[in-house]
């Protein structure tokens, strides 16, 4: 077999694996048909605990969030990959506490990597330029369309100062808190109707 043969072979091998794992990390089986009431409700749950969960493990965090012009939570924003990865998540947009749309976001990446992982992701839009920007675009690309400062905790446990001034700020939230240095650059984002 020709090299180029079986890179093509192996690229498309990890990507059928990818599609596969993928697939298997979702809660819902495709015959599950949830209304777009229940869907939206489900939603709207889990962007309550993503940002209870945000509360308790970042000190400062509340105040933050209380004081953006938006915030845009995806609770779950599960990866697979084999080689070649893949991410895809269902969040909400909230501007003073009310939701106000719906949205999905996935990215992919390719390189040495191996495994599965949910993680909560949520961006704060803390300028009204920077939420109107996000709003009025047909999708929307992290790092693309907006530089998104990735939240860092200071030596006191407090959110950076440095992040606080950012227009678009992004915390990423795994199981065991705050995952701090993470890039969330490359994300699409995209407007859905659950």
């Amino acid at each position: 077999m020709k090299p180029s043969s079986l890179r093509t072979f192996c690229s498309a091998t990890a990507l059928a694996a990818c599609s596969i794992a993928f697939v298997g990390c979702t809660t819902t089986r495709p015959a599950d048909h949830a209304s777009s009431t229940s869907s939206r409700t489900s939603i709207d749950a889990q962007v309550d605990a993503s940002l209870s969960k945000l509360y308790d493990s970042v000190a400062g965090s509340r105040d933050m969030v209380a004081r953006a012009r938006g915030v845009l939570v995806f609770p779950s924003v599960v990866g697979a990959s084999l080689g070649v990865g893949a991410e895809y998540g269902r969040g909400a947009l909230r501007v003073n506490g009310r939701t106000q749309a719906y949205y999905s976001t996935t990215a992919g990446s390719i390189g040495l990597q191996a495994g599965a992982q949910s993680k909560a992701v949520i961006y704060l839009f803390n300028s009204e330029e920077a939420l109107n920007k996000f709003r009025n675009s047909k999708g929307w690309t992290a790092g693309a369309d907006a530089t998104v400062a990735a939240a860092t905790i200071g030596a006191n446990g407090s959110i950076d100062t440095n992040t606080i001034r950012q227009p678009v700020v992004g915390f990423v939230l795994t199981n065991v808190g705050l995952e701090a240095g993470v890039s969330v650059q490359g994300a699409k984002i995209t407007e859905v109707q659950p």
